[in-house]
């Protein structure tokens, strides 16, 4: 966690165009090009560029690091290319420094700081400019981004440490033990609370800030991977129920033009200025691409397979040894989001909820509404087993790209199985070598 940033670089251009126009002197003690924390947020323009620079920390690891820790490491896409980070993973033989995992922690921890800046200096904040309901929109964002980063580090890397407060000096760090995965969990549902309470209701056409929706499919997540199946099915209904998520009626419309479709419950999105070119590990160096992550020949037979991928063949593009994956396909502009929770997620968690809970008539309609999206045949009956294997099947080909596969194989304790992953410490990413060895207070993840 040494690695969290002391400033807030999403308002460094803010705060240059800010000085250029005052009328102090030319020289100044104080650097026009960074502030520190405790002093960022002031006012409206400060408030709201710093929210986008916690934003900004989502797409940093979501555009390429997290999809791929959540993909490569399973067993529908494997390793196609020549860098080792990329084979390790696909080997599930992570040494403590390889790059991607490393990365992402990082990344997921200056988020962190970014939203706790935010948190933490709001409150004080009493421009007249900027309205109550504006200031709870901002901090209720800050908390949604907190607990996704959370959640995304305990689904990662274990029970981690819980920073609350903005880091400006390592010496912040010290003392900070590691927390038990129930009691990371445990602070994602308190951001979440505060999230929902403070985000306003949504409206019709946001898709890529946090609403009072977005916190809600993220509660329903969170109890999916907790357990809970009654508030798992509750939260998944509430989102299921907005009338404004859609599933859309031809499966590949929702990643191809337009963007921010009705099935995105939130996305975060780039633009020509600001780039996610995850593609480019797709796709063949015919077409411009590295090809290092490629659809595995398992996938490849079942998304062909009518009865099992139907229209989402759609996934998938080429022929022999080059078919490969395209989700993420702008290759030109390279402009694609970053699909974090789509309406098809809340409901197949409501319907694995429904079946853990013995309700498998509740489980088979919200199955077969997405077997129905995709054109794939209605699954009538079956023991409680059963449906939950094709649940479990039908998560493995929808979200087959996404950052769905390895941490569903985890959370299930199927990764065994599935795998043949039957240590169960490399469950767990390696928490980097550069923290255990800059901080005594973190502990190493086991088998490491």
């Amino acid at each position: 966690m040494k690695h969290l940033t002391k400033y807030i670089a999403a308002i460094y251009s803010l705060i240059l165009l800010l000085s250029a126009s005052s009328c102090k002197k030319y020289l100044d003690e104080k650097p026009n090009n960074a502030i520190p924390t405790e002093t960022a947020i002031t006012d409206l323009g400060t408030a709201r560029a710093a929210i986008l620079g916690a934003y900004d920390g989502l797409q940093s690891y979501y555009a390429a690091d997290y999809p791929t820790l959540g993909t490569i490491t399973a067993d529908n896409v494997i390793f196609n290319g020549t860098l080792s980070q990329y084979l390790q993973l696909d080997q599930n033989a992570v040494p403590t420094d390889n790059v991607i995992t490393v990365s992402a922690y990082q990344k997921i921890y200056s988020t962190i700081n970014s939203a706790n800046s935010v948190i933490a200096g709001l409150p004080a904040v009493s421009d007249p400019l900027l309205k109550p309901e504006e200031k709870n929109k901002i901090l209720g964002e800050a908390y949604f981004i907190r607990a996704l980063g959370y959640f995304d580090l305990g689904r990662g890397w274990g029970g981690v440490q819980l920073q609350l407060t903005p880091t400006v000096t390592v010496d912040g760090l010290k003392g900070v033990k590691r927390s038990t995965l129930a009691q990371t969990y445990d602070q994602v549902l308190a951001d979440l609370v505060r999230a929902e309470e403070l985000l306003p209701a949504d409206d019709a056409i946001t898709r890529n800030r946090a609403q009072k929706s977005t916190a809600r499919a993220l509660r329903a997540r969170l109890n999916l991977y907790r357990e809970n199946w009654a508030e798992a099915e509750s939260y998944a209904t509430q989102v299921i129920n907005n009338t404004k998520f859609v599933l859309v009626g031809n499966y590949k419309s929702f990643f191809t033009s337009p963007f921010l479709s009705t099935e995105s419950v939130f996305e975060l999105t780039f633009s020509a200025n600001d780039r996610n070119s995850f593609w480019n590990l797709w796709y063949p160096s015919s077409s411009g691409g590295q090809f290092t992550l490629k659809p595995s020949d398992a996938f490849i037979a079942k998304v062909n397979n009518p009865a099992i991928g139907g229209t989402r063949n759609s996934l998938i593009a080429g022929s022999g040894t080059t078919v490969y994956g395209v989700l993420y396909n702008t290759s030109g502009v390279s402009i694609d989001p970053s699909y974090v929770i789509r309406i098809a997620e809340l409901y197949l968690i409501r319907a694995e909820a429904r079946a853990q809970q013995n309700n498998l008539t509740g489980a088979l309609e919200d199955l077969n509404a997405i077997r129905r999206r995709a054109q794939v045949g209605q699954l009538l009956t079956g023991t409680q087993a059963q449906v939950l294997q094709a649940i479990a099947d039908e998560n493995s080909i929808e979200f087959a790209f996404e950052a769905h596969r390895w941490f569903d194989l985890v959370r299930t304790r199927q990764a065994g199985v599935a795998l043949g992953l039957t240590n169960t410490n490399y469950w767990l990413f390696p928490i980097p070598y550069s923290d255990i060895l800059s901080d005594p207070d973190v502990v190493q993840n086991p088998g490491y």
